[in-house]
């Protein structure tokens, strides 16, 4: 019999060895946030107290155990709740204590789950001999390389059995990235995670301090540029709660599928990717800012024209209408809010309105593509109600947006600027993707409708005219907003230097659009004229005399 706080796991012969219980106690968050769990840990509490009251014989199935035990980590990695460093510390102390109890009464000595956000692989030594030699343990993301004496520790306190378990998340990589505070940055260095997190867990407890370090390879989720390099990294508890740290591992070996990590201690690894980033010089900002300063004025102007002039109001100058006014949200959001990403919540409005902006902006483009092929190719002048074209072209994106905010908070806010993360930034790229290829669709159709009309015996050339003006405007616009397509898409990525010229093109779109559909309209310019005539107008005075006189003055000023 052993003494109370000591266990031989049931097998008689074996050693006694301390078993504390205590572990299971201090995870109240894990408890509270759900029952599988609460019922699972309260169970492997109890019988944690019976193995060391020795009150009874403990009768544990082992693999049913790791199952029902795989199926709470499945529940806890498919929420948002491990959203604070705290809760992730608690949960790997969890899975490691755990993983240590079961491990012992499993009747098999390999053991191989798969579960939906999880995967393990388990080796169990039992007999009196103290195994030796090395053992590689694997996963589809992370391969082990041990030797068994590390497992086992000190042969002095042998109990009768190792185990030693590999075990990889699907996602946790997700809920772990951001917390940097262990890590030891230089100036312009960024760091993101590029691999799936592994645990490691062995039968020895004192893992800290290993003489003979253990080689665990990851692979790369995604292939990097030559600018980056990477970094074998743990996860520490006592770091301000939870945090990566380097402390401890080094690169054995690297390429662009996987990284090899040789560490002296053992816990929860990953591979982080370093960026070397190139500090944006000033001019580059002051230019943007300069362009995107225009841009907006000469939206504000455009839709001033497109509201308040009569005799140019139409189907496809309603759509130009809010063409202007979601490009002139989307610039005054980025000038406003782009960089104020340390405010978490802050970041993701602004993130949000970005989003919902460029998607709003590319449908008005589609919208105005399929209004000019329905005046090419139908008969009859029907045109699409405004508040249809409302619906569609502000509804979905906001249906998208509200999906990706739900889908992951997270999801909107980079660690450098208020924009959509790497995830998730298909939610951008798929739509504005498809609305471009649409209008492509449209205007070859429509350039070739047209050459046909006008290669026609007796065309209406007013009209075909007209719609070549149109035409020619639509095809301008795609130009210009499909670098949108491009600015929005990468100039948030990693690499910032090159994106930075094509974010100069793209604060330019504002002005464009003035151009094309204000300043090169003949009516438009007409009314401007007008407009400016009336502005120009003398007074009325008494005195004839002065009246003339501030009359040709005037008229002087207005004809320079």
């Amino acid at each position: 019999m052993c003494n109370a706080g000591f266990t031989n796991y049931g097998n008689k012969t074996a050693r006694c060895t301390e078993l504390n219980c205590d572990v299971f106690k201090d995870i109240n968050d894990v408890k509270e946030r759900f029952h599988i769990a609460d019922g699972l840990v309260n169970y492997m509490e109890k019988t944690c107290q019976e193995l060391t009251n020795n009150k009874r014989p403990v009768e544990l199935n082992g693999e049913e155990t790791l199952k029902r035990f795989l199926n709470m980590t499945d529940e806890l990695l498919s929420s948002a709740f491990l959203n604070y460093k705290r809760k992730v510390s608690d949960f790997l102390d969890l899975v490691g204590n755990a993983l240590r109890l079961i491990g012992p009464f499993t009747k098999s000595s390999r053991i191989y789950i798969s579960s939906t956000q999880t995967e393990l692989d388990m080796f169990v030594h039992k007999g009196p001999v103290i195994p030796k030699g090395n053992i590689t343990l694997s996963t589809k993301h992370a391969n082990l390389d041990i030797q068994m004496e590390i497992a086992t520790g000190d042969p002095a306190y042998y109990p009768g059995f190792t185990t030693v378990s590999l075990m990889s998340y699907s996602n946790l990589e997700n809920s772990t990235d951001g917390f940097f505070d262990g890590m030891k940055s230089q100036k312009n260095q960024s760091f993101k995670i590029n691999s799936k997190v592994a645990t490691v867990t062995v039968s020895n407890r004192n893992t800290s301090h290993l003489k003979t370090p253990v080689n665990l390879t990851l692979n790369h989720l995604e292939e990097q540029a030559n600018q980056t390099f990477h970094i074998c990294v743990f996860w520490d508890s006592s770091v301000n709660g939870g945090s990566w740290s380097d402390r401890g591992c080094g690169v054995a070996e690297s390429n662009l599928e996987y990284t090899s990590c040789s560490c002296n201690h053992l816990g929860t690894f990953a591979i982080f990717t370093a960026y070397n980033e190139i500090k944006e010089k000033f001019e580059f900002h002051l230019i943007i800012w300069v362009f995107l300063s225009i841009s907006l004025i000469c939206l504000f102007i455009s839709i001033l024209t497109f509201s308040m002039i009569r005799s140019i109001k139409s189907p496809r100058t309603t759509i130009h209408l809010h063409l202007c006014i979601s490009l002139f949200i989307a610039n005054l959001a980025f000038l406003a809010g782009i960089s104020h990403f340390e405010n978490q919540d802050s970041c993701t409005v602004v993130t949000g309105i970005l989003h919902f902006s460029y998607l709003a902006t590319f449908l008005w483009m589609c919208l105005d593509s399929v209004q000019l092929f329905r005046m090419i190719m139908l008969v009859s002048n029907t045109n699409f109600k405004t508040l249809h074209m409302m619906a569609a072209a502000y509804g979905v994106p906001a249906v998208i947006v509200a999906i990706s905010a739900l889908a992951n908070s997270r999801g909107h806010g980079t660690e450098r600027y208020c924009w959509v993360t790497q995830g998730f930034i298909w939610n951008y790229f798929g739509p504005a993707c498809v609305i471009i290829i649409v209008n492509i669709f449209f205007f070859f159709i429509t350039v070739w409708k047209l050459a046909q009309k006008f290669s026609s015996v007796n065309p209406d050339l007013d009209d075909l005219h007209k719609i070549e003006a149109f035409t020619i405007s639509a095809v301008a616009q795609l130009f210009v907003l499909g670098n949108t397509w491009i600015f929005g898409s990468f100039q948030f990525q990693e690499n910032h230097t090159a994106m930075a010229y094509l974010t100069i093109f793209g604060s330019l779109e504002g002005v464009t659009l003035f151009a094309v559909y204000c300043l090169f309209s003949r009516q438009v310019r007409e009314e401007y004229k007008h407009a400016l005539t009336r502005m120009c107008a003398p007074r009325k005075k008494s005195d004839r005399k002065a009246r003339v006189s501030k009359s040709a003055q005037d008229t002087r000023e207005c004809q320079l």
